[in-house]
């Protein structure tokens, strides 16, 4: 038998262009992902309040572990992780699934013109930033002169103006809600596209079996994006110590601060405003550890459970 000659590589201008693209995108993670990870050493060293970041990365004290005591012994630790964690878990509850169901709601329309102008409404608030978004949502909440307080009054819901702004109460429920109203639409965009994906001749048979819409949105629908959701949930609960910065202080007030402090704002706070580089580094660095046990398990229980997981 004849050998088969190997094909020699051609670099093309097609392939050049392709790995010029990917070489952005490692260089984007290098460079923002992987050098800055040299900077946890602050952690271990006393370096707060030192201007020149070389200098304390390199010249300060080594502390070992003083740092993360520190926080763990710090008045508003409790406060902070009770915060962090319960926005986190509301939003895994309500946030999480909201999109799944959307797109699932939204498969069904078979308009297509109809479908295109919902999923426009929907799609718009994402691409609005939180400072506009939430000067919009505190108009609309304004004591005097906002329209959710007038429905509220002339309704009898309500018998004197609320301050939903500033009230503390009503803080985590403004952070869900409008994290509701500005991801729904955007996350629904992969389960639509899952949907997409799925062989129309499975609902024509079940059709013709005689399940109805329920029918095959339980057994066909959900089956068929199951390792999307699967992988996203994953992903969530990695994240149940990682808050929208930009989110949370576009709606933190001076009022609302013992409900609207998380870890986020926290390390930007003494890392930035304060200069504690070293104290803000061992709180990063403790809720990236933390954030890696729970993908990690996560991943461990999701194999074991569905078979399906992140890391394989």
């Amino acid at each position: 038998m004849k050998e088969k000659t190997k094909k020699k590589f051609k670099f093309t201008k097609s392939k050049a262009e392709v790995t010029v693209m990917a070489s952005l995108g490692v260089l984007f993670l290098v460079v923002f992902a992987y050098l800055p990870m040299f900077g946890l050493v602050l952690a271990f060293k006393d370096g707060d309040n030192v201007l020149n970041i070389s200098r304390a990365i390199f010249r300060s004290d080594w502390v070992g572990f003083d740092n993360f005591v520190e926080f763990l012994h710090d008045k508003d630790f409790l406060n902070v992780l009770l915060n962090t964690l319960g926005l986190n878990l509301l939003q895994l509850a309500i946030n999480f699934p909201a999109p799944i169901l959307f797109a699932l709601l939204l498969n069904e329309v078979r308009n297509g013109k109809t479908k295109r102008v919902i999923q426009a409404i929907t799609y718009l608030p994402h691409f609005l930033s939180w400072v506009i978004f939430a000067g919009i949502v505190f108009a609309l909440v304004n004591m005097d002169t906002g329209i959710i307080n007038q429905i509220l009054l002339k309704t009898g819901i309500v018998k004197e103006a609320v301050d939903i702004k500033g009230d503390p109460k009503y803080f985590w429920a403004l952070i869900i809600i409008t994290s509701l109203l500005k991801g729904i639409g955007w996350g629904s965009i992969i389960y639509m596209a899952a949907l997409a994906g799925v062989d129309p001749t499975l609902y024509e048979a079940a059709t013709m079996d005689g399940a109805n819409r329920w029918h095959k949105a339980v057994y066909i629908s959900i089956p068929s994006i199951a390792p999307t959701i699967v992988l996203f949930f994953i992903l969530q609960i990695s994240s149940l110590l990682n808050n929208g910065t930009e989110q949370i202080l576009a709606f933190q007030t001076q009022s609302n601060l013992d409900r609207s402090e998380v870890i986020d704002t926290f390390v930007l706070k003494y890392g930035i405003r304060k200069n504690m580089y070293s104290y803000a580094s061992a709180v990063g660095f403790f809720k990236s550890v933390i954030a890696l046990i729970l993908i990690a398990s996560s991943n461990f229980v999701s194999k074991k459970i569905t078979g399906q997981g992140v890391i394989y």
